[in-house]
């Protein structure tokens, strides 16, 4: 039955080759497929990281036009807070929900 082997798939370093990929594909803990699922992960992390220094960017420019514009800011207090002058009434207008 040996002799039906070619003799390059008996070698001991094939063999040893052989099994050490194996092992290192599918049974170690640094496998192929948690390596594949760490690279998506990592993917997936560095387009949130993204998303979010751009809405930081947006924020630093929108605090900055706030800043440098008393009446902006005044509105968007007004908008945003609810803020009004002592001698003013606030009326907030809820639309009404369509089911």
């Amino acid at each position: 039955m040996m002799k039906r082997i070619p003799k390059f798939f008996r070698n001991f370093y094939f063999i040893t080759t052989v099994l050490f990929l194996v092992w290192m594909l599918f049974f170690d803990s640094n496998d192929f497929i948690t390596q594949y699922q760490m690279s998506k992960k990592l993917s997936d992390l560095e387009e949130q990281k993204e998303h979010y220094l751009e809405k930081m960017e947006e924020v630093k420019q929108d605090r900055n036009e706030l800043m440098g514009n008393p009446e902006l800011l005044e509105k968007f207090a007004r908008e945003k807070y609810l803020m009004k002058r002592p001698n003013e009434d606030v009326f907030i207008i809820v639309p009404k929900e369509e089911e």
